[in-house]
């Protein structure tokens, strides 16, 4: 009877884990610019996610020292001044994909979650995100704004001409069955 049980949890797990698709390869792009200034942009390629297909439960990791910035000075200033790095040394997303279908091949869909960043906590409702499936991977991408005042990020009067108090934030995932 235990070999059955035994048996029985290990095929359910297994389907389970069928069903996740992961990535340590996904890119996070974010601009501040303001029009006439020196261009506030980073990229980050280095981001871990992981879908779970089954129920649409998404997350994602990503190093905020893994930001990089075509200024070396400007990515200084962003971990050091900004982002606060060392103490804060990373930024999480978890939420859900509404009603998402791993047999769709195309579809847009939105997503509900929890950004955290620069030790705060906000909610994100309702971001578009077009979702591709293919045989064994899915490629989710989308974009949304976040304000730099939600995550307590202070931009010195010096500057606040130079750097918008919006930012927009992109993202890209490939991810492949785990």
């Amino acid at each position: 009877m235990k070999t059955i049980l035994f048996a029985f949890i290990f095929m359910s797990l297994n389907v389970t884990a069928q069903n996740k698709f992961i990535t340590k390869t996904g890119t996070i792009n974010f601009e501040a610019s303001v029009a006439s200034f020196e261009e506030v942009a980073a990229i980050n390629n280095s981001v871990t996610a992981i879908i779970n297909a089954e129920n649409g439960e998404f997350a994602a990791l990503a190093l905020v020292k893994g930001f990089r910035f075509k200024n070396a000075l400007m990515e200084e200033h962003f971990n050091e001044n900004y982002a606060e790095s060392d103490q804060f040394p990373k930024a999480t997303f978890k939420g859900t994909i509404e009603d998402f279908d791993l047999k769709k091949a195309l579809a847009t869909y939105t997503i509900n979650g929890s950004l955290t960043f620069h030790g705060q906590t906000k909610t994100l409702k309702d971001i578009a995100i077009t979702v591709k499936t293919e045989e064994n991977k899915i490629m989710i991408s989308g974009d949304f704004v976040a304000s730099a005042s939600d995550y307590n990020i202070e931009i010195p009067k010096l500057v606040s001409n130079k750097i918008a108090e919006d930012v927009k934030v992109s993202f890209q995932f490939e991810l492949h069955k785990k």
